[in-house]
């Protein structure tokens, strides 16, 4: 089989990252958090922006069972960074968004695509790091299928709770919506979700496998 795995490559060797670089990435993100709440517009967008930090970051800092792999480790923290922005500044008036349009020359800030298409690169690597260290899964075709499906299914949860959210707050919500006018804003989401998950398993399958300890068949 051309994507199959030698048998002696599942007894995986995971490249995880020093204990001192694994506090450096657990203290940025903490100081970033932080600091985001004391410069907050909105304690509430805030809160509804970084709840995903919050809930997963101390569960990673002290379940030594699941240690990431050290590029997983650096794709989170870079995913939480991006989520703390959005909620300090809420997506429609982030500073690196700002910088953005300017650079991009857009009629909106894109830090919200920022943020959905780092939904799909960062979920669907998580995804793939699950199913190769907890499943019989080897990499292929099956196991890229479901860690795309498996970011698409986040993203697709992500709007519903946006949904719910505007049914729920009504015009309180729009910071946390951050449609900016775009009626498509819910399809742009979910697609540059799918966009980013296929960009992460293009370009990240290989070194992924490698801080794995797997090896390919010839």
């Amino acid at each position: 089989m051309p994507n199959a795995l030698q048998p002696e490559a599942r007894r995986l060797v995971v490249r995880t990252p020093s204990r001192v670089e694994g506090m450096l990435l657990l203290a940025g993100v903490a100081v970033a958090l932080v600091a985001s709440f004391v410069v907050a517009r909105d304690r509430m967008t805030w809160a509804m922006e970084t709840v995903w930090v919050m809930l997963a970051w101390p569960w990673l800092a002290f379940d030594r069972r699941i240690a990431p792999t050290r590029l997983l480790a650096w794709l989170l923290a870079l995913h939480a960074l991006v989520l703390i922005q959005g909620g300090a500044f809420t997506y429609a008036k982030a500073p690196l968004g700002e910088w953005l349009r300017d650079v991009l020359h857009t009629q909106r800030n894109p830090w919200d695509r920022v943020g959905h298409l780092m939904q799909g690169f960062v979920p669907a690597i998580l995804a793939r790091e699950v199913l190769l260290r907890r499943t019989p899964l080897r990499p292929g075709g099956w196991l890229t299928y479901l860690c795309v499906a498996a970011a698409l299914s986040f993203s697709a949860f992500f709007e519903l709770i946006e949904w719910w959210s505007a049914l729920a707050l009504g015009a309180d919500a729009d910071a946390f919506l951050a449609t900016q006018g775009d009626v498509w804003d819910t399809q742009w989401d979910m697609f540059l979700c799918l966009c980013g998950a296929v960009a992460s398993m293009l370009l990240l399958a290989r070194l992924h496998d490698r801080e794995l300890g797997l090896r390919r068949a010839a």
